[in-house]
């Protein structure tokens, strides 16, 4: 995690809409009151693939009404690419968010991929990371179980 920036007051998302797994538009901005983990990724994208088993897994083992793996294909991807990478990476936990033309990429800022940013219970951005990261390793279960417990606090 030593990539990561915390930041030392949380940030607003922008309103950028982007379409969710149920093909409805909808923004970051719009939280449910979880911490959710959104990681920005792309199917030609080498180091996001990656890490995306890690992803699956930390939704897979702490997923809920608590936190949420938020994974949105930014730019290019067809369906039938996420679809064929998902079977063969085995990918099952993730749902399918998508960003066809970058523009809530462009938005946040992401100047690469993989990105993943980490939003408190009210939609705020606390932390970023750019490149890959085992998601369901020691140090990144530690982060997350920590942003849960802090009730919207700074990490």
């Amino acid at each position: 995690m030593r990539k990561l920036v915390v930041h030392d007051t949380p940030i607003p998302v922008p309103d950028t809409e982007y379409t969710d797994a149920a093909g409805e538009p909808t923004t970051l901005a719009a939280s449910d009151g979880r911490v959710r983990l959104v990681n920005f990724w792309a199917t030609w994208c080498a180091p996001c693939r990656k890490e995306m088993p890690s992803l699956d897994a930390l939704q897979r083992d702490k997923g809920g009404p608590e936190f949420e793996v938020l994974t949105i294909a930014t730019g290019r991807n067809s369906p039938e690419g996420i679809a064929a990478f998902r079977e063969e990476a085995g990918i099952t936990e993730l749902a399918n968010a998508l960003d066809p033309k970058g523009r809530l990429a462009a938005a946040m800022g992401i100047a690469g991929l993989p990105a993943t940013v980490l939003l408190d219970r009210d939609g705020f951005e606390v932390a970023r990371m750019l490149g890959d990261a085992d998601w369901n390793g020691p140090d990144a279960r530690a982060l997350i179980a920590a942003l849960i417990a802090s009730e919207g606090e700074e990490p």
